[in-house]
């Protein structure tokens, strides 16, 4: 995951910096001095959220040179064991949270509140050679994916195309995009048992690249950032891209990204409120500036109004 997240950084975060000279600054956006604040802020979680924290960690130093900012990648669920341990301030996912881990919050007295950041369209992709995959259904997903006790060829699928195994590259099961898929592909049937799971989209990536019959899936970005070494698959003959993903044309796959925040660590550290009104002011921008779909401005204006709140 490292590797490529540094590669993603390293071609788009030029263009994100760019975002703070033009946006907060050192300035308020009604033209006062920013309050200079000092402590520490921690999150972990999704690695489909990770790009957009991390780019606006990297934003937010600028502003706030005083303010830790960590964030790991144990995946969406990871991330929400560690918040549930209340080791963390913030829970990145790549999907909503579950009632059992609502329920676990509960249980430690740690209150919560939803804050939408971006778009995301879940992203299938199979290796640069594969030139008979071109488009797939929804049926076609599930006739691959789905454990049957059978060797999955693609001449399954289309009896033109070639009788060979094909090799499955998976998200973990710790992984929000994991969920996902098998909430809207799987129907929560066992996945495929020949398939590699990794926490690590890495690995998902150079999976794909490296095997003529290779088929994974990951999110929008970092196709995005891999797209001149491997295919995307259309989805019943549609394209993710930042207009279907934002129109939500691209169905079932496009969805909303997350981040969760301690209501008490915003009350009590106002480094915490500060970073979390800083990410709900730039996230629209910084999703597009490292591949996602900003949401509606009305969700961030909605976002904005929760957090004020729990001051």
């Amino acid at each position: 995951m490292k590797n490529l997240k540094f590669v993603m950084m390293s071609t788009m975060i030029g263009s994100a910096l760019l975002l703070g000279a033009c946006g907060n600054g050192d300035k308020e956006g009604n033209g006062e001095a920013t309050e200079q604040l000092s402590g520490s802020v921690s999150g972990d979680g999704s690695s489909t959220v990770a790009p957009i924290t991390e780019a606006l960690v990297e934003e937010y130093r600028l502003v706030q040179p005083d303010v830790k900012v960590t964030a790991g990648v144990s995946g969406t669920g990871g991330g929400f064991e560690k918040f549930i341990a209340g080791e963390t301030d913030f829970s990145n996912a790549s999907r909503p949270i579950k009632e059992e881990e609502s329920a676990k919050l509960e249980e430690a007295g740690i209150d919560f509140t939803e804050l939408e950041v971006a778009y995301d369209g879940l992203s299938i992709v199979v290796n640069k050679e594969n030139d008979w995959a071109k488009d797939l259904t929804v049926e076609d997903l599930k006739k691959l994916w789905v454990e049957d006790g059978t060797t999955k060829k693609w001449s399954d699928i289309n009896p033109e195309w070639p009788d060979e195994e094909v090799v499955f590259y998976s998200p973990g099961t710790d992984s929000g995009t994991f969920d996902y898929f098998n909430e809207v592909i799987l129907e929560d049937a066992d996945i495929v048992k020949s398939a590699t799971l990794s926490e690590d989209d890495n690995v998902l990536v150079q999976g794909v690249k490296g095997d003529k019959n290779a088929i994974g899936f990951f999110g929008y970005a970092y196709y995005l950032a891999n797209k001149d070494s491997m295919n995307v698959v259309t989805i019943d003959g549609v394209e993710p891209t930042n207009e279907t993903i934002e129109t939500g044309e691209y169905q079932p796959l496009s969805r909303p990204l997350f981040v969760y925040v301690k209501n008490s660590s915003v009350k009590d550290n106002e480094a915490v409120y500060d970073f979390m009104k800083y990410t709900i002011e730039n996230s629209g921008d910084m999703a597009e500036a490292v591949g996602y779909v900003r949401s509606p401005e009305e969700t961030y204006k909605e976002d904005l109004k929760a957090l004020e709140a729990l001051k």
